[in-house]
């Protein structure tokens, strides 16, 4: 048994020489962070993600240039060797999109911004009549581009994002996991109208709940109007270092092993080989859990979260000989410990058992702290997200403790089931970013981290702005070059300012406003 066996059904879409679906194998993909037109940075750049062992390679194309452009990248690539297919990633601009269908095996385009203009977070009123004609105004755009797409043997990707919801959509069903599946089924019953089968489909969100729920809604919503294209799965704006990896390694993770998705990407904001070996661990350890038949499904498990205690973490609020009778421990022994697991609470839940639950799982020593994170995210993250467990106990003697407990910290934050730090939402960087991202993330890390439970954002530039990080409180937004705007919520304070200012203005931004606490 693998993860075929259990795998969601869809049709094969075929991206130049690789395909993605059917009973082809999970693609790993990654992003350029290069300038589009810099053709000999951005040929460097594919090659060394494909080096990384990445099936796929996506570019920002912000323009009709960019887009042009590509076709002068795909053929660097190609001269180096390379067959990799190619992506062109759009935002706002349809133009580019219909250039890119003639230059790359793949073009994004996102239902946010392909027709609808862009957002403003108005609220919008329309009666059905009229809400109905703006969605007629969606085949008027897309049809043509299906077309052009069709001539060309171009593969698409609609990729919705929370932060970038149309006003016309969010003015409906407001920013919400319904509004983001519904953005995606408007776009997919025009492809599905035109026989056009060559897509795959994105709904990503910064926060892994939001992400994670919206991706099985998706899938309930194909599946009732027989829909089957292949699901690209990331958390966006996820940041770096371990919580980039533990979120990553949470959403993409906990729909594996439910047989949801066809592709990924680990979004980190780090050079973009630095994503492939980690994706690559993501779906070495999906392999080794799938090899063990399924017992029962998430969805006969699910607890609910209202009114629960945080969860704890062993080594933070307990020692070894210290633990509450009142807890029972669940310990994992076999190859698959989500399986294992889900059963246990499936028939604690069947006797109506409600004593709290310390989930244990034992890594043996043969696993590293990078494959550790990764696996230990996705276990504990699958069980967690579906409402099950009361504390995590990672059982890793040959790791340095202190390490286990950040760890067993970060998926607690990751599942938001317990907040114990700063969370950063952070861009990965592309074409279109105005400033070195990772170290003005950082720079930021640096002078925020211990500002609990405050969501902070640092994006690129206004495209991955303040709609992509909707969920954060405070936001250092790429403006124009060497100038940074920064957002309280979705709301603009301070518009283009120095980026050597950028920082301290951050700082007093956040003590205006009482959210700043000092160190200790």
């Amino acid at each position: 048994m693998g993860y075929n066996d259990i795998r969601r059904k869809t049709v094969t879409v075929r991206v130049g020489q690789t395909t993605i679906g059917g009973n082809s194998p999970v693609r790993i993909q990654s992003m350029t962070n290069t300038s589009t037109l810099d053709t000999d940075a951005s040929v460097a750049q594919c090659v060394a993600i494909a080096k990384a062992g990445a099936d796929i390679v996506r570019l920002t194309a912000q323009g009709v240039a960019q887009a042009r452009n590509l076709g002068a990248i795909r053929s660097g690539v190609r001269e180096a060797g390379y067959d990799i297919p190619l992506v062109a990633d759009i935002h706002f601009n349809p133009a580019a999109a219909f250039e890119a269908a003639v230059q790359v095996e793949k073009v994004r385009i996102n239902p946010g911004n392909f027709v609808d203009p862009g957002r403003t977070f108005k609220k919008l009123n329309y009666t059905d009549e009229e809400y109905a004609g703006e969605i007629g105004k969606i085949s008027d755009k897309l049809v043509p581009f299906l077309r052009l797409c069709r001539e060309n043997q171009t593969a698409i990707r609609l990729g919705v994002n929370h932060g970038s919801l149309s006003d016309r959509i969010m003015s409906r069903y407001g920013d919400t996991p319904a509004g983001m599946v519904e953005s995606a089924m408007e776009f997919l019953r025009v492809c599905r109208d035109e026989n056009f089968d060559d897509v795959v489909i994105s709904i990503k969100a910064s926060n892994v709940v939001v992400m994670t729920e919206t991706v099985r809604r998706l899938v309930a919503a194909m599946d009732a109007e027989d829909m089957h294209y292949p699901l690209h799965l990331g958390v966006t704006e996820a940041g770096d270092a371990e919580d980039g990896r533990v979120k990553s390694a949470v959403g993409i993770g906990s729909l594996l092993v439910d047989g949801i998705g066809d592709t990924i990407r680990v979004s980190l904001s780090e050079a973009p080989e630095n994503e492939v070996p980690v994706a690559r661990m993501l779906l070495e350890h999906i392999d080794s859990l799938t090899s063990a038949p399924a017992v029962c499904s998430s969805a006969s498990v699910a607890q609910s979260l209202a009114d629960r205690p945080a969860p704890v973490a062993y080594g933070v609020d307990f020692e070894q000989n210290s633990l509450p009778e009142s807890f029972d421990i669940i310990e994992a022994s076999g190859v698959n410990p989500v399986t294992e697991l889900r059963a246990v609470f499936a028939k604690r839940i069947s006797q109506e058992n409600t004593k709290p639950a310390i989930i244990k799982i034992y890594y043996p020593e043969t696993v590293d702290i990078e494959h550790l994170t990764v696996a230990a995210s996705v276990d504990f993250g699958a069980l967690l997200l579906a409402g099950l467990g009361d504390g995590i106990w990672i059982d890793a003697p040959h790791i340095d403790k202190e390490r286990i407990v950040s760890l067993e910290m970060s998926i607690l934050q990751a599942t938001r089931r317990r907040i114990s730090k700063t969370e950063y939402i952070a861009c990965p960087g592309c074409g279109r970013t105005l400033f070195d991202l990772p170290s003005v993330l950082q720079k930021v890390k640096a002078a925020t981290s211990h500002l609990k439970g405050l969501k902070i954002g640092v994006m690129g530039c206004i495209v991955n702005g303040p709609g992509e990080m909707a969920d954060a409180d405070y936001g250092y937004v790429g403006a124009a070059a060497g100038c940074v705007s920064l957002y309280k919520g979705k709301q603009c304070m301070l518009k283009n300012i120095p980026a050597d200012e950028a920082l301290p203005k951050l700082i007093q931004l956040i003590k205006d406003n009482g959210d700043w606490v000092d160190e200790h």
